[in-house]
């Protein structure tokens, strides 16, 4: 374990900063639970003697980044890693981009940047290159890190800040062109937080990048809170998820596939023949699994929202509710979503949305897309409010868990094509964060994810193959 930062739990808010990771491993005691696996999967957990992450037998994990850090570029490896997406680099290295959620108007939030807990480093990063500062001037925390990491070697070759000044990145997505989507869940202004520009915005940055990005906001994809977003590699139509418990899911048509900075339209989902249904079944059945709904999509005026009321506007003209709309991803033909406060527990739905043949064309009219209830959380040992998740190499979903509750630990979760669950992992350090930004390498071989807290990024190893369902 690496601790190359001190004297970092001075005070209480300094309680949740860099560093402590070798002490909390020691004091943290393991909380025995009872797991409803609907499937064996790769059966029972082991119990980590390091604490920090419990996985099945035959299965490792090795940490390969620690907020703390020292990164190529001098500064620190942020806090609150979040999503991220994994690159094929060629010659057996890969390069991960991922997301910080670091809020721009919040103190400790700004202790956890890239300039350190005291900003010692933050004279490193140039204020132009950065979206947005303080008053003060320097660049506000959120952004990216691009961690390379070599697969064979087994060994993080460097890390670098790729986008500065940014606010609560919290997911994003990959692109079929190689970049990163970076979203931001906020929608923060200078009239109601310690910041210059307006934020929302969707931020993009190229895999490859060695420096930072020039940060360009997406203005036509929407400013609201965004959460993630996948895209259709068929036909370049951007998918986006909002984190809000009456957020919308929305789709953004690009004028260029592939040159999202080109503008396009932005819509959002309505059922056909129920406007203005509500997804969640919290207050009422809409639908149950395995029912499907007819999809039309409505034209969303104003998109940069300077008064923060998009979805409402779009529920309004009909667009149907989401439950906290967080992962998106891309699979075989069709997407899935998770809408974490779904459900009459509030645990968790899966959405499958099957696009239309003639997606963003006159023609859907006559042949629409189409949305399951895939699945909904009846058992919080089944599924408790997934967030980021995956498509496996062998087809099925893996489901990072964001349940903040003291006596239910947060998992990873394997959802099979039948819709039932099985347990990879499971978070085994002190406060319970949540698993964020799982992915695989282009080989299969590897599964990275992230804790929040402590900010560890992990690379796990197993027989991934002898999955039993």
């Amino acid at each position: 374990m690496r601790l190359p930062r001190r004297h970092l739990l001075a005070g209480s808010a300094a309680a949740l900063a860099f560093g402590g990771l070798a002490r909390n491993v020691q004091a943290q005691a393991a909380t025995e639970e009872t797991y409803l696996n609907e499937v064996p999967g790769y059966g029972p957990l082991v119990r980590d003697p390091e604490r920090l992450l419990d996985l099945p037998e035959g299965f490792t994990y090795q940490v390969i980044s620690q907020t703390g850090d020292t990164m190529a570029d001098g500064l620190y490896v942020p806090g609150q890693p979040d999503g991220m997406a994994c690159f094929d680099l060629g010659d057996g290295q890969v390069a991960l981009v991922i997301n910080h959620e670091l809020k721009g108007s919040s103190g400790l939030h700004r202790n956890l940047g890239p300039g350190g807990f005291h900003q010692e480093r933050i004279g490193l990063l140039d204020p132009s290159k950065a979206y947005d500062t303080y008053k003060d001037g320097r660049a506000l925390p959120g952004g990216t890190t691009t961690l390379v990491y070599d697969l064979a070697t087994r060994r993080t070759v460097r890390q670098h800040l790729s986008l500065a000044g940014t606010s609560t990145n919290c997911c994003g997505g990959r692109t079929p062109w190689g970049s990163w989507l970076s979203c931001e869940e906020t929608e923060q202004t200078p009239a109601n937080a310690d910041v210059a520009r307006p934020h929302g915005f969707v931020f993009e940055v190229p895999a490859t990048a060695a420096g930072l990005v020039d940060p360009v906001p997406l203005k036509a994809m929407g400013r609201f809170d965004h959460e993630a977003v996948c895209v259709d590699p068929r036909t370049g139509v951007v998918y986006l998820t909002e984190d809000k418990t009456d957020g919308l899911f929305y789709r953004f048509l690009p004028t260029t596939p592939g040159r999202l900075v080109d503008g396009g339209r932005l819509q959002a989902m309505a059922f056909r023949g129920r406007p203005g249904a509500d997804s969640s079944n919290q207050d009422g059945r809409e639908w149950s699994v395995g029912d499907w709904r007819e999809v039309v999509w409505i034209d969303l005026e104003d998109v940069e929202s300077p008064n923060a009321d998009l979805r409402m506007r779009g529920h309004a003209d009909g667009a149907a509710l989401v439950a906290r709309g967080e992962g998106v991803v891309w699979g075989e033909g069709e997407l899935y979503l998770t809408a974490t406060a779904g459900g009459p527990l509030k645990r968790g739905q899966i959405l499958r949305y099957v696009p239309s043949a003639d997606e963003g064309r006159p023609g859907e009219a006559v042949r629409p897309g189409r949305i399951q209830l895939f699945l909904e959380s009846e058992d919080i040992r089944s599924l408790n409010m997934g967030d980021n998740l995956t498509v496996a190499p062998w087809g099925h979903l893996i489901v990072c868990e964001d349940n903040y509750s003291t006596e239910t630990r947060n998992h990873l979760k394997g959802v099979t094509p039948e819709g039932r669950t099985y347990t990879i992992g499971r978070n085994a350090f002190t406060g319970n964060s949540e698993f964020a930004g799982a992915c695989f390498s282009p080989d299969g071989q590897v599964l990275f994810v992230n804790i929040m807290y402590p900010g560890v990024t992990f690379a796990i190893r197993g027989p991934w193959t002898s999955v039993r369902t």
